[in-house]
C-alpha cells in the first residue's frame, strides 16, 4: 500500500513537469486552456508571506537546510521563486536546478545564490525593481520534505530610493495574486519582536482567507525579543487565534550567516533554544523549522486527499480537450516520400471536395456564375448601341458607300452585309465579359475553398502551391472559354440566316420604275426601313447569344473546373522526390509548436492521471 508520502511526491512531481511545459497559471494554449485553474493551480503549494526584514529567507533556508538565498537590506526578494523541494534517499548529493538552465546541477549552493542573483538581475536589472515573472528552481535532498513553496517579495508600507512610488501597491497585488488562489497555503511570518497586530503578512492573510483555513502563523526571531517578554500568547494562539497552530522559528543570526554555520549545526542550536527555553520548554516539541516542515507535510496529506477526486476531474477534462485539439491541429506528418505524397493527394482531394460544393450549391458561390447569365450578360446585351449603330444617318452612311461608284440596281446587299457585321461585333464585348466575370467569380472561390478545407490550414506551402496550380488552370479555361464565346460570335458573322430575309417582303420600288433617282433610292423611309429589318435580325442573333455564351463559359470554364481544376498540379507532384514534398508539407512553425506543446501537456496530464490511479493511500 504506498503511503501518502509517495502522493505529496507524485504531486510535487506534476508540479515540476507542468513547470517545465510552462503550464502553470495563465493561458496554457488551446482548448484546455478553457479550464482554471490549470493543473498547476489546482495542485497545493505553499507561498511564503511576510514584511522586508521578517524573516522569510531565513524560514526558508531552514526548511531547506541550506544556505542559498541572495541577503542584504532592505528588498533583496524581487521576482517571485518557486522552490520545488524534492526528498531523495539517503546519501544522494543534494543538487540544484533551475527551469532556464535544466540540464545543469548545481551541487555548490553559493553558485545557487548567485545564479539567483543573475536571474533577477536580467529582469530587473541592478536596480530595487520587482518584477512578477517568477524563478522555478528544484532541490534534491535526502533532508528536505517534498513541498512546493513560493518565496514573494516582502510586503513595505513605503518606497524606497530608487523605488516608484507605486511599489507599495505593486508588491502587495503581485503577492495577492498568489495567496489567493483557493489552493495556496499561506505562510505568514511575522517577527516576534514586533506588535502582531500591524503584521502585514496577517492582515493579507486574513484578507484573502478570512477563516484562516489555508494560513499558518510563523514567528520568528524569538531570540531577539526583549527580556522579560516572550510570545507565549500568541504561539498558543490566545493573542491571535488561528485554525492551524502557531509555529515559533529562531533563525541563524547574522554572526551565524557571516562565519558561515551551517544549517545542521543551526537546527541543533533552535532546538536547544526551544528544549532548554523557560517559556517555551513546554511547546518544544511544537516549535522549530523541522516541525514546520512536517507540519506543512502532514497538512498537504489532508489537502490532497480531499483535492484529488477533483483534480482527476480536472485532469481528464483537460485529456479530452487535448486530444479533441491535436485533432484539429492534425497529428504530424509521416517522413516517408509515399506517405507524404498520399497525404497531399488527399488533401488535394479534401480542397476538391470544398470547390465542388461551392459550384454545385452545398455552399454559397456557384449562385454568383447563375448571376452572370441572368442578369449580367443581359443587361450587357440591352446596354449594346445598336440604336446609334442602326440609326438614319449611319444606315444611310454604311449603305451609300457600300456602292462605291456604282449604285445598287435592286436591293442594297453590301450595305446590309456591313451593317450586320458591325452590329454582331459587338456582341464580342458581353461575350468576354461573361467569360471574366466566370473566371474572376471561380478564382474567389478557389480562394475560399482553399481558406475553409481544414486539412490545409496547417499547410502554407501547400496552400500556396494549390492556389498557383488552381489559378494557373482557371487561366487556360478562360483562354479556351474566350476563344470558343467569340467564336460563336464569328459564325453568327459568317454566315447569315437567309431564310429570315427571304420572309421579309421584298421592297419595291417607286412605281416599279427601274430609273428611280440615286437620291430617292436612299429616301429616309427606304433606310428606316433597312434598319429595322437589320434590328429584327440583331434581336433574333442577340437571344440566340444570350442562351449559347452560358453553355460555353459553362463547359468550358465550370465544367472543366469540376473535371480537371488541378489535374496538372497532380502530374507534377508525382515527379517530386522526397525533400519536395516535405517542403510542400511544411507546416506554419507557430502551429507546428502549438502541437508540440498540445502533445507534451497532453502526456503529461496522462502520466499525471496513471500516476494518481495507481497510488492508494491509507483512510
Amino acid at each position: 500500500m504506498a503511503t501518502m508520502e509517495s502522493l505529496i511526491s507524485l504531486v510535487n512531481r506534476i508540479q515540476r513537469a507542468c513547470t517545465i511545459l510552462g503550464d502553470y497559471g495563465g493561458d496554457s494554449g488551446g482548448a484546455a486552456a478553457a479550464y482554471l485553474p490549470t493543473l498547476w493551480e489546482s495542485l497545493p503549494s505553499v507561498a511564503v508571506v511576510g514584511g522586508q526584514s521578517s524573516g522569510k529567507s531565513s524560514v526558508l533556508e531552514s526548511i531547506v537546510g541550506r544556505d542559498f538565498l541572495p541577503r542584504g537590506s532592505g528588498i533583496v526578494t524581487r521576482r517571485p521563486l518557486v522552490l520545488q523541494l524534492h526528498k531523495t534517499e539517503p546519501g544522494v548529493t543534494e543538487y540544484a536546478e533551475f527551469l532556464h538552465k535544466q540540464r545543469e546541477r548545481f551541487t555548490d549552493f553559493a553558485l545557487v545564490r548567485k545564479e539567483i542573483q543573475e536571474e533577477t538581475d536580467k529582469i530587473t536589472g541592478k536596480s530595487k525593481q520587482i518584477s512578477p515573472v517568477p524563478i522555478h528552481m528544484s532541490i534534491y535532498s535526502p533532508n528536505v520534505v517534498n513541498l512546493t513553496l513560493i518565496d514573494l517579495p516582502g510586503l513595505t508600507k513605503v518606497a524606497v530610493e530608487g523605488q516608484p512610488e507605486s511599489i507599495v501597491k505593486d508588491i502587495e497585488n503581485m503577492v495577492r495574486l498568489y495567496v489567493e488562489k483557493p489552493n495556496c497555503i499561506i505562510l505568514a511570518v511575522t517577527p516576534a519582536n514586533q506588535d502582531i497586530a500591524t503584521s502585514d503578512a496577517i492582515k493579507l492573510a486574513r484578507e484573502v482567507d478570512p477563516e484562516g483555513e489555508r494560513t499558518f502563523g510563523v514567528l520568528t526571531k524569538l531570540d531577539l525579543m526583549d527580556k522579560g517578554t516572550n510570545a507565549q500568547d500568541v504561539l498558543e494562539g490566545r493573542a491571535y487565534p488561528l485554525q492551524h497552530p502557531w509555529v515559533g522559528i529562531v533563525n541563524r543570526s547574522q554572526a551565524d550567516i557571516n562565519t558561515k554555520v551551517d544549517m545542521i549545526a543551526a537546527r541543533q542550536r533552535e532546538r536547544k533554544f526551544f528544549s532548554t527555553s523557560p517559556d517555551y520548554g513546554h511547546m518544544a516539541s511544537r516549535m522549530g523549522s523541522e516541525y514546520l516542515a512536517k507540519l506543512l507535510s502532514k497538512h498537504l496529506e489532508s489537502v490532497i486527499k480531499t483535492r484529488i477526486p477533483g483534480i482527476t476531474s480536472l485532469i481528464n477534462r483537460s485529456i479530452d480537450d487535448l486530444e479533441s485539439e491535436l485533432d484539429h491541429l492534425g497529428r504530424p506528418v509521416a517522413i516517408d516520400a509515399g506517405a507524404q505524397l498520399y497525404t497531399i493527394l488527399e488533401l488535394c482531394r479534401a480542397f476538391d471536395r470544398v470547390f465542388k460544393e461551392h459550384l454545385d450549391g452545398g455552399r454559397p458561390g456557384g449562385d454568383r456564375i447563375y448571376g452572370v447569365f441572368d442578369y449580367q450578360l443581359p443587361m450587357a446585351l440591352r446596354k449594346l448601341p445598336f440604336d446609334r449603330h442602326l440609326s438614319l444617318q449611319n444606315v444611310r452612311k454604311v449603305v451609300s458607300e457600300a456602292d462605291g461608284y456604282q449604285p445598287h440596281l435592286i436591293a442594297p446587299e453590301q450595305g446590309y452585309r456591313r451593317l450586320i457585321d458591325g452590329a454582331l461585333n459587338y456582341f464580342r464585348g458581353p461575350a468576354e465579359a461573361s467569360v471574366d466575370a466566370v473566371h474572376f467569380i471561380l478564382k474567389e472561390i478557389v480562394r475560399r475553398s482553399i481558406g475553409e478545407t481544414q486539412e490545409l490550414k496547417r499547410f502554407p506551402s501547400l496552400q500556396a502551391e494549390i492556389a498557383s496550380a488552381a489559378y494557373d488552370a482557371l487561366e487556360r479555361f478562360r483562354e479556351d472559354s474566350k476563344k470558343t464565346t467569340l467564336r460563336l460570335v464569328e459564325m453568327e458573322s459568317s454566315y447569315l440566316t437567309v431564310d429570315f430575309f427571304r420572309k421579309l417582303p421584298l421592297e419595291a420600288e417607286k412605281g416599279g420604275d427601274p430609273t428611280f433617282s440615286n437620291i430617292d433610292r436612299y429616301a429616309e423611309v427606304h433606310c428606316r426601313r433597312i434598319g429595322s429589318n437589320i434590328s429584327s435580325y440583331v434581336g433574333m442573333v442577340s437571344q440566340t447569344m444570350r442562351n449559347s455564351i452560358p453553355k460555353a463559359v459553362v463547359h468550358c470554364q465550370v465544367k472543366e473546373a469540376k473535371r480537371s481544376l488541378l489535374d496538372h498540379f497532380y502530374t507534377q507532384v508525382g515527379k517530386k522526390e522526397g525533400k519536395q514534398l516535405a517542403e510542400l508539407l511544411g507546416e506554419d512553425p507557430a502551429l507546428m509548436e502549438r502541437r508540440q506543446k498540445c502533445a507534451r501537456r497532453l502526456e503529461l496530464y496522462r502520466k499525471a492521471r496513471d500516476e494518481i490511479d495507481s497510488v492508494s493511500w491509507a483512510e
